[in-house]
Protein backbone atom coordinates (compact mmCIF):
# COMPACT_ATOMS: atom_id res chain seq x y z
CA UNK A 1 0.00 0.00 0.00
CA UNK A 2 1.21 3.53 -1.07
CA UNK A 3 1.07 6.73 1.00
CA UNK A 4 -2.08 7.79 -0.90
CA UNK A 5 -4.15 6.23 2.00
CA UNK A 6 -1.93 8.14 5.00
CA UNK A 7 -3.92 11.27 5.94
CA UNK A 8 -1.98 12.39 9.27
CA UNK A 9 1.19 14.95 9.98
CA UNK A 10 4.24 14.56 9.52
CA UNK A 11 5.29 14.87 13.40
CA UNK A 12 2.96 11.82 13.90
CA UNK A 13 4.03 9.62 10.90
CA UNK A 14 7.03 7.86 13.27
CA UNK A 15 4.45 6.94 15.61
CA UNK A 16 1.99 5.41 13.14
CA UNK A 17 5.25 3.12 11.29
CA UNK A 18 5.85 2.43 14.51
CA UNK A 19 9.35 3.25 14.13
CA UNK A 20 12.18 5.82 15.58
CA UNK A 21 13.98 8.19 13.40
CA UNK A 22 17.36 6.89 14.91
CA UNK A 23 16.49 3.77 13.90
CA UNK A 24 16.11 4.36 9.91
CA UNK A 25 19.17 2.36 8.43
CA UNK A 26 19.84 0.18 5.33
CA UNK A 27 22.66 -2.10 4.44
CA UNK A 28 25.13 -1.51 1.83
CA UNK A 29 23.61 -4.05 -0.40
CA UNK A 30 20.93 -1.55 -0.69
CA UNK A 31 22.66 1.20 -1.56
CA UNK A 32 24.85 -1.01 -4.50
CA UNK A 33 22.23 -2.53 -5.93
CA UNK A 34 19.85 0.83 -5.94
CA UNK A 35 23.08 2.48 -8.02
CA UNK A 36 23.29 0.00 -10.37
CA UNK A 37 19.26 0.64 -10.89
CA UNK A 38 19.54 3.89 -11.09
CA UNK A 39 22.60 3.70 -13.82
CA UNK A 40 21.05 1.34 -16.20
CA UNK A 41 17.68 3.05 -15.73
CA UNK A 42 19.06 6.64 -16.70
CA UNK A 43 21.61 4.63 -19.64
CA UNK A 44 18.73 3.38 -20.73
CA UNK A 45 15.63 6.36 -20.87
CA UNK A 46 18.57 8.83 -22.19
CA UNK A 47 18.94 7.12 -25.18
CA UNK A 48 15.40 5.79 -25.87
CA UNK A 49 14.52 9.00 -25.17
CA UNK A 50 16.59 11.26 -27.13
CA UNK A 51 14.56 12.27 -29.83
CA UNK A 52 12.31 13.48 -27.35
CA UNK A 53 15.01 15.75 -26.01
CA UNK A 54 15.75 16.93 -29.52
CA UNK A 55 11.79 18.21 -29.89
CA UNK A 56 11.47 19.49 -26.75
CA UNK A 57 14.83 21.46 -26.56
CA UNK A 58 14.03 22.72 -30.31
CA UNK A 59 10.07 23.79 -29.05
CA UNK A 60 11.44 25.90 -26.34
CA UNK A 61 14.05 27.42 -28.47
CA UNK A 62 11.52 28.30 -31.14
CA UNK A 63 9.26 29.69 -28.61
CA UNK A 64 10.67 31.48 -25.72
CA UNK A 65 13.76 33.10 -25.44
CA UNK A 66 16.69 32.01 -23.56
CA UNK A 67 18.54 29.07 -22.38
CA UNK A 68 16.91 25.30 -23.29
CA UNK A 69 18.34 23.95 -19.71
CA UNK A 70 17.62 25.69 -16.33
CA UNK A 71 19.47 24.57 -13.59
CA UNK A 72 18.95 25.61 -9.88
CA UNK A 73 20.59 24.34 -6.89
CA UNK A 74 19.10 21.43 -4.98
CA UNK A 75 19.80 19.91 -1.69
CA UNK A 76 21.70 16.62 -2.02
CA UNK A 77 22.58 13.57 0.02
CA UNK A 78 23.85 14.48 3.66
CA UNK A 79 23.14 18.49 2.74
CA UNK A 80 25.64 18.82 -0.22
CA UNK A 81 24.77 21.24 -2.59
CA UNK A 82 24.17 20.36 -6.61
CA UNK A 83 22.70 22.05 -9.86
CA UNK A 84 19.64 20.05 -10.39
CA UNK A 85 18.57 20.40 -14.75
CA UNK A 86 15.03 20.55 -15.61
CA UNK A 87 13.69 21.90 -19.35
CA UNK A 88 13.42 25.59 -18.82
CA UNK A 89 9.04 25.79 -18.81
CA UNK A 90 8.95 29.59 -17.97
CA UNK A 91 10.02 32.78 -19.23
CA UNK A 92 14.29 33.45 -18.84
CA UNK A 93 13.21 36.46 -16.48
CA UNK A 94 11.14 34.19 -13.60
CA UNK A 95 12.63 34.82 -10.41
CA UNK A 96 12.99 38.70 -11.26
CA UNK A 97 9.22 38.77 -11.89
CA UNK A 98 8.58 36.70 -8.70
CA UNK A 99 11.16 38.81 -6.58
CA UNK A 100 8.98 42.13 -8.18
CA UNK A 101 5.47 40.43 -7.31
CA UNK A 102 4.40 41.07 -4.07
CA UNK A 103 1.44 39.11 -4.18
CA UNK A 104 3.02 36.22 -6.07
CA UNK A 105 5.88 35.78 -3.54
CA UNK A 106 3.08 35.49 -1.13
CA UNK A 107 1.42 32.93 -2.20
CA UNK A 108 5.05 30.65 -3.28
CA UNK A 109 5.98 31.54 -0.14
CA UNK A 110 3.43 29.38 1.36
CA UNK A 111 3.71 26.40 -0.30
CA UNK A 112 6.60 26.87 -2.45
CA UNK A 113 4.30 26.61 -5.31
CA UNK A 114 2.06 28.59 -7.62
CA UNK A 115 -1.26 27.11 -9.15
CA UNK A 116 -1.63 28.41 -12.72
CA UNK A 117 2.04 30.21 -12.61
CA UNK A 118 1.81 33.32 -15.05
CA UNK A 119 5.43 32.97 -15.25
CA UNK A 120 5.16 29.47 -17.35
CA UNK A 121 5.38 29.60 -21.15
CA UNK A 122 2.63 27.45 -23.31
CA UNK A 123 5.09 25.35 -24.05
CA UNK A 124 6.14 25.16 -20.46
CA UNK A 125 2.39 24.30 -19.69
CA UNK A 126 2.78 21.01 -21.48
CA UNK A 127 6.08 19.86 -20.32
CA UNK A 128 5.34 20.25 -16.34
CA UNK A 129 2.25 18.36 -16.65
CA UNK A 130 3.88 15.76 -18.06
CA UNK A 131 7.05 16.11 -16.03
CA UNK A 132 8.89 16.05 -19.37
CA UNK A 133 10.66 18.59 -17.92
CA UNK A 134 12.31 16.57 -15.41
CA UNK A 135 14.03 14.35 -18.08
CA UNK A 136 16.99 15.87 -17.82
CA UNK A 137 17.53 15.16 -14.07
CA UNK A 138 18.39 11.97 -16.26
CA UNK A 139 21.84 13.63 -16.08
CA UNK A 140 21.77 14.49 -12.51
CA UNK A 141 21.14 10.31 -11.61
CA UNK A 142 23.67 9.02 -13.84
CA UNK A 143 26.16 11.70 -12.15
CA UNK A 144 25.11 10.15 -8.44
CA UNK A 145 22.75 13.63 -7.69
CA UNK A 146 20.03 12.09 -7.72
CA UNK A 147 18.58 8.56 -8.29
CA UNK A 148 15.50 6.97 -9.92
CA UNK A 149 13.23 7.23 -7.08
CA UNK A 150 13.72 9.29 -3.73
CA UNK A 151 12.37 12.35 -1.68
CA UNK A 152 12.08 15.54 -3.39
CA UNK A 153 14.91 17.52 -4.72
CA UNK A 154 14.46 20.70 -2.55
CA UNK A 155 16.16 23.97 -2.27
CA UNK A 156 18.13 24.97 0.73
CA UNK A 157 16.09 27.18 2.55
CA UNK A 158 12.68 25.18 1.36
CA UNK A 159 14.75 21.85 3.09
CA UNK A 160 15.55 24.59 6.29
CA UNK A 161 12.52 26.28 6.83
CA UNK A 162 9.80 23.89 5.91
CA UNK A 163 11.41 20.49 6.69
CA UNK A 164 12.74 21.37 10.32
CA UNK A 165 13.98 18.44 12.61
CA UNK A 166 12.94 15.87 9.78
CA UNK A 167 15.95 17.51 7.49
CA UNK A 168 18.75 15.87 8.54
CA UNK A 169 16.79 12.52 8.30
CA UNK A 170 15.51 13.28 4.70
CA UNK A 171 18.88 14.17 3.75
CA UNK A 172 20.09 10.45 4.16
CA UNK A 173 18.79 9.77 1.05
CA UNK A 174 19.78 11.12 -2.93
CA UNK A 175 16.62 12.69 -3.68
CA UNK A 176 14.82 11.38 -6.13
CA UNK A 177 13.14 12.11 -9.88
CA UNK A 178 10.30 10.18 -8.60
CA UNK A 179 8.79 9.29 -5.37
CA UNK A 180 5.76 9.14 -3.26
CA UNK A 181 4.90 12.73 -3.51
CA UNK A 182 4.83 11.56 -7.61
CA UNK A 183 2.84 8.66 -7.23
CA UNK A 184 0.33 10.45 -4.18
CA UNK A 185 -1.23 13.74 -5.74
CA UNK A 186 2.36 16.08 -6.59
CA UNK A 187 0.99 19.59 -6.70
CA UNK A 188 -2.59 19.20 -5.43
CA UNK A 189 -0.82 17.81 -1.73
CA UNK A 190 -0.22 20.28 0.71
CA UNK A 191 3.56 21.34 1.82
CA UNK A 192 3.01 19.14 5.15
CA UNK A 193 1.68 16.19 3.22
CA UNK A 194 4.42 16.21 0.60
CA UNK A 195 7.16 16.42 4.17
CA UNK A 196 5.56 13.26 5.35
CA UNK A 197 5.78 11.50 1.87
CA UNK A 198 9.39 12.06 2.06
CA UNK A 199 9.87 10.80 6.03
CA UNK A 200 7.48 7.93 4.81
CA UNK A 201 9.82 6.76 2.18
CA UNK A 202 13.18 7.03 4.60
CA UNK A 203 11.16 4.58 6.62
CA UNK A 204 9.99 2.15 4.06
CA UNK A 205 12.70 2.11 1.73
CA UNK A 206 13.92 -0.67 -0.47
CA UNK A 207 14.60 -2.10 -3.85
CA UNK A 208 11.00 -3.53 -4.14
CA UNK A 209 9.01 -0.52 -2.98
CA UNK A 210 11.57 1.77 -5.02
CA UNK A 211 10.17 -0.43 -8.36
CA UNK A 212 6.65 -0.01 -7.14
CA UNK A 213 7.03 3.56 -6.79
CA UNK A 214 8.51 3.40 -10.60
CA UNK A 215 5.48 1.35 -11.45
CA UNK A 216 2.85 3.66 -9.89
CA UNK A 217 4.79 6.19 -11.72
CA UNK A 218 4.30 5.53 -15.35
CA UNK A 219 0.08 5.80 -15.14
CA UNK A 220 0.32 8.97 -12.70
CA UNK A 221 2.13 10.38 -15.68
CA UNK A 222 -0.44 9.19 -18.23
CA UNK A 223 -3.44 10.68 -16.70
CA UNK A 224 -0.98 14.16 -15.06
CA UNK A 225 -2.69 13.26 -11.47
CA UNK A 226 -1.97 16.14 -9.43
CA UNK A 227 0.05 18.01 -12.02
CA UNK A 228 0.30 21.82 -12.46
Amino acid sequence: MLAERYTGTVDDLGAVLGLQEASVSHGRYYFAAKRIFDIAIASVALVALSPVFLIVAMLIRLTSPGNVIFAQQRCGQDGRLFLCYKFRSMVSNANWVLENDDSLKANFTREWKLVNDPRVTPIGKIIRKTSIDELPQLWNVLKGDMSIVGPRPVQPTELRERYGHHAQMVSRAKPGMTGLWQVSGRSSLSYEQRVALDVQYIYRRSMWFDLLIVLRTIPALIIARGAH
